[in-house]
């Protein structure tokens, strides 16, 4: 079995058309949502069609790059609460910091969904850390047992979504019931 070339380094000025493309991407998407054109991500990034498609073959290349530096922002947000002392209060900081972060990017609320079984998804990051979240708040006898990963995803995504459609959502109040369902009555 041969090995696979070694990847070379992006040249500087290919490093910051990239960079530029995935800025401009990311405010496009805020803009405009997932839908923004990409001809007038090319454009307002000061570069060629040819050089966003070279970057990016596809939308979903696009949204993919721009999603993944969200996703490593929110993850930094998130490692201080994976060791705070308050598990369940944890949680419902992570939970309501998630949707903030989801709700800025209309369209994009798919990337919260679970996974399909045998499919990798952009968000599998982020459902490991709401993982390890839940489990450590169900350890500390805080929060349920029964709740399942997958229960949780589907609220939140219940929640994005209904901010994804244009009306107003009170989301602390949504947030706020799902932390009341989900804690040990005592």
């Amino acid at each position: 079995m041969t090995e696979p070339p070694p990847v070379r380094p992006m040249r500087a000025d290919a490093r910051r058309n990239y960079d530029r493309l995935v800025a401009v991407a990311t405010e496009a998407f805020l803009e405009h949502g997932a839908n923004a054109s990409l001809d007038d991500i090319a454009k307002r990034a000061a570069v060629g069609a040819g050089t966003l498609y070279r970057h990016f073959p596809t939308r979903q290349d696009l949204v993919g790059a721009v999603m993944e530096q969200w996703m490593q922002s929110v993850l930094d947000e998130a490692e201080p609460l994976l060791v705070a002392d308050d598990p369940a209060q944890a949680l419902d900081t992570w939970l309501r910091r998630l949707i903030a972060h989801v709700t800025v990017f209309r369209g994009l609320t798919a990337v919260l969904l679970p996974p399909e079984p045998g499919r990798e998804s952009p968000g599998r990051v982020l459902h490991t850390t709401m993982h390890d979240l839940v489990a450590r708040a169900q350890e500390s006898g805080q929060i349920r047992g029964d709740i399942g990963m997958r229960d949780l995803l589907m609220l939140i995504g219940g929640i994005t979504w209904a901010c994804d459609s244009g009306k107003t959502v009170d989301t602390d109040k949504l947030v706020d019931l799902i932390m009341d369902g989900l804690r040990v009555l005592k």
